[in-house]
């Protein structure tokens, strides 16, 4: 795993206690890691399925945007897939989880972030139909959850760039994120 870190770099990672954080209930908590914004998306069922709105170009979380250099991707994952931790030194990424249902988690790498080394873990999905803001510096994860193959489309501020993405261990020692079942 690549994490990049120097000794001059702005990012660390930190020594965490095992577990998974704060679970985040609501997008207003106090507990979510400095920058991380959450909303709920637009969702309309009915009787032939669902239609939900990922994004308005200059609108919502996203409204910073370039259309230039904004890039759209999605990502299929089978039940119990674990995709864990990268993060990015200059790239945000909007995550909307389309189908299935994720346990997102995210740790504040930022050493002078007031909010270094916080854990968050958010359930999204198709139950809890929430938008995610992840600014860089945030180490951030997912796990499908359920049993059902989980869609995340994701929509980054700048295109694709290999040098701006590093890798951690999704079980790093120092982070201690327990992707083990919670509630028994």
């Amino acid at each position: 795993m690549t994490t990049g870190f120097g000794f001059d770099s702005p990012l660390a990672i930190p020594q965490c206690e095992k577990g998974i954080g704060d679970v985040i209930l609501s997008p207003e908590s106090p507990k979510l890691i400095d920058g991380i914004k959450v909303a709920a998306y637009p969702l309309w069922p009915d009787d032939r399925g669902y239609f939900l709105e990922i994004l308005r170009v200059g609108n919502g979380l996203a409204a910073d945007y370039d259309p230039v250099t904004t890039q759209v991707s999605a990502a299929l994952s089978y039940s119990g897939t674990i995709k864990a931790f990268h993060y990015h030194l200059e790239q945000t990424d909007f995550w909307v989880a389309a189908t299935g249902m994720f346990q997102v988690a995210l740790v504040d790498l930022r050493k002078g972030s007031p909010t270094f080394g916080r854990k968050n873990t958010l359930y999204v999905g198709q139950l809890r139909p929430w938008q995610i803001l992840i600014p860089p510096g945030i180490g951030h994860g997912y796990k499908v959850i359920g049993m059902d193959p989980a869609m995340l489309v994701y929509v980054t501020n700048k295109v694709y760039n290999p040098k701006d993405e590093g890798r951690i261990a999704y079980n790093q020692p120092e982070i201690a994120y327990d992707w083990e079942l919670q509630h028994k």
